[in-house]
């Protein structure tokens, strides 16, 4: 059991780390999210035959998990667009209201009760994310575009709830993940004459790019999706959604030990940090209190 809590940890490390590979890697975001996925499909597929999953599935449903592959694009070229224009550290504070969406959406697209505690916890983010953008106010553009990152990570979330009940999850991963990369591909033209400043696309890889591209498609999407996936088995959903909400905090003091300075923010950064983070930890929490209660049973009046 300390084995999976351990590799549990390590893969949300892998995941708090792709910030800083965005950072690393000289590939422009729209570029470098279509290698990623391209990559990572080619390892999905793999994946697939090794372990003899089907994946054919009938057009209607083939079309909807491509379609969320849109929204998985979108939302790693807003992830990798907003740690370019600000510090790691901002682009995660932003991500880390993931949360806050998913409790606005869900009621929305699953028809479920809004929670109350789930309003309080979101208006308790925009108070962290208030004082994060009065400190980092020169930063202000990164950390919208984390914030809609945020949003859209949390949209496809949610529609995979419903597609995950009736597909493997490798299999939709790798439909998402080839949706992903195909209308990147599509987009190519357009973006290569409105949004690269008469430059064109830049697909060719510089120094490490290689190293750190490989890690992203193979460690970071590959290995740590299947592994976690793997781990679901064995661990409680409480346990794993508890732990993948510490990835902005090993993300930020991933972007310190690796970035040194250039990550150190003012003291009125890390207070909104700490009230966001706080009210994205506390949100199970209170979630599984919440269920506990709704299960005991009401105490049965003695009748004299």
């Amino acid at each position: 059991m300390l084995k999976d809590y351990l590799r549990l940890h390590f893969i949300v490390l892998l995941w708090g780390f792709t910030a800083i590979l965005g950072k690393l890697i000289s590939v422009p975001p729209v570029e470098l999210v279509f290698w990623r996925t391209l990559l990572a499909a080619a390892g999905l597929a793999v994946l697939l035959l090794a372990r003899k999953q089907p994946w054919r599935v009938p057009p209607g449903e083939a079309l909807r998990m491509l379609g969320v592959g849109v929204l998985v694009a979108a939302h790693w070229i807003t992830f990798f667009l907003a740690a370019r224009l600000s510090s790691v550290s901002v682009c995660l504070a932003g991500m880390a209201t993931l949360a806050l969406w998913t409790s606005f959406l869900e009621p929305l697209i699953l028809w479920r009760p809004i929670r109350l505690y789930e309003v309080g916890l979101g208006l308790l983010t925009m108070v962290g994310l208030y004082l994060v953008s009065q400190a980092e106010f020169d930063q202000m553009a990164g950390l919208l575009v984390a914030i809609l990152s945020a949003g859209l990570s949390a949209l496809f979330s949610v529609l995979n709830v419903k597609l995950v009940k009736r597909h493997s999850p490798l299999r939709l991963t790798f439909y998402e993940m080839s949706g992903a990369c195909l209308s990147i591909a599509l987009f190519f033209p357009l973006y290569s004459q409105y949004f690269t400043n008469g430059t064109g696309l830049h697909l060719a890889w510089r120094g490490f790019d290689w190293l750190w591209l490989l890690v992203l498609a193979g460690g970071c999407t590959v290995y740590a999706f299947s592994s976690s996936v793997e781990l679901m088995k064995r661990l409680s959903a409480f346990v794993i959604n508890l732990t993948i909400n510490l990835e902005p905090v090993y993300g930020i003091l991933l972007a310190v030990l690796i970035f040194g300075a250039q990550e150190k923010m003012s003291t009125g950064f890390y207070m909104g940090t700490v009230v966001i983070l706080f009210s994205v930890l506390i949100h199970p929490v209170i979630e599984q209190w919440n269920k506990r209660r709704q299960r005991k049973p009401e105490p049965v009046e003695a009748v004299l």
